[in-house]
This record gives C-alpha cells, sequence and structure tokens, in this order.
C-alpha cells in the first residue's frame, strides 16, 4: 500500500511541478510520475539536510517534505529545460 501512496504522491508533486514550469502540455501522467519521484531523490539529496527533514522517498509525509519533493522536482525540470531548450524558461 505504501508504494501505492509514493506513486500518487510523486504523480501529483510532478504534475504540480509541471504547472509551474509551464511543461504540462509536454508531459502525460508517466513522465509526472517519474519527474516527482526522481524530484523527490533529487531534493533529498540537495535540500533535505537544509531543511533538517526528510521527502516522500523516505516515508516522511509532511508538509515540508512534500515541500522539498516539490521543489526537487522544479529543479529537476529547470535542468532538463535547460538542457533541451538552452533556457531556463
Amino acid at each position: 500500500m505504501n508504494f501505492l501512496v509514493w506513486i500518487i504522491v510523486g504523480g501529483v508533486i510532478g504534475w504540480l511541478a509541471s504547472i509551474v514550469m509551464k511543461t504540462d502540455a509536454q508531459q502525460g501522467m508517466l513522465l509526472n510520475i517519474v519527474v516527482g519521484i526522481v524530484g523527490a531523490f533529487l531534493g533529498g539529496w540537495l535540500l533535505a539536510p537544509l531543511f533538517g527533514t526528510g521527502t516522500i522517498n523516505q516515508n516522511d509525509f509532511s508538509i515540508v517534505s512534500l515541500f522539498v519533493s516539490f521543489l526537487g522536482a522544479l529543479i529537476l525540470l529547470m535542468v532538463v529545460n535547460l538542457f533541451r531548450r538552452g533556457q531556463v524558461r
């Protein structure tokens, strides 16, 4: 059951990040899930020590961990846009 919640929350985080970065029309549901989960890993590696919390990948479902996972997804989309288009947007 934990895996299903992880997929759903990762999908929502990826979807929200794609809306903020205006890449939602280019992404499908599967890519939103991937962006949310990989972004949470990235947020856990880069940002979690700064905020002193975990991420959704570490079974920490607090507001701060969701925010860190969301920021990680935003960073991931910024890097992808930088390499694909040469600009962050």
